[in-house]
């Protein structure tokens, strides 16, 4: 297998644990529970302790969602307006996710997706399709994993194959002492 060489990188975060028993109208508005609350700013910490703080984060204005994308930006010390609340990433399918990648400005050279699954584990098998690290099969990915991938040029250029699995993580893995 080639490898790709890019200065691009898309990190794909699904939201941490919402919480099933609460009195939320909506699935939309499921909040996290306490194991998601404590998950969300550990993958932040985690990114902020290896420098990958993102350039653009596109998330799911979901409520698990969003206070999984808040916890995160507070730890990377991120302001708000670095964050782009997208209505089609919630439900999204994989060919969505991947109109809202092509739209990305090519002055974002690191992006952070933070959304649902189907959508994301899809959108990840879809990109890294044929790579040697790329999961064998649907329901690798649990709830604040989060995958690293290394990304075409341009934006635009988003496709099959076209990324680079570099590393999976979940907060499971991360020594505590991290």
């Amino acid at each position: 297998m080639s490898q790709i060489v890019s200065c691009r990188e898309l990190l794909i975060l699904r939201h941490a644990k919402s919480d099933w028993d609460t009195n939320a109208p909506s699935d939309f508005e499921r909040p996290l529970n306490k194991r998601g609350k404590k998950d969300a700013p550990r993958m932040g910490r985690w990114l902020h302790d290896r420098c990958l703080n993102p350039d653009l984060i596109l998330a799911s204005p979901a409520q698990r969602a969003r206070e999984t994308t808040l916890a995160v930006a507070e730890q990377l010390a991120m302001p708000e307006d670095a964050i782009r609340w997208e209505e089609r990433i919630y439900e999204a399918s994989r060919s969505t996710l991947v109109e809202v990648l092509r739209e990305v400005n090519d002055e974002h050279r690191r992006v952070l997706l933070v959304g649902h699954n189907p959508g994301l584990e899809s959108l990840i098998l879809y990109l890294t399709a044929g790579g040697d690290n790329t999961p064998p099969d649907y329901g690798f990915f649990k709830t604040a994993t989060l995958a690293r991938i290394a990304m075409p040029d341009h934006w635009v250029d988003v496709h099959q194959g076209a990324g680079q699995l570099l590393e999976l993580m979940r907060p499971k893995d991360i020594p505590d002492d991290a």
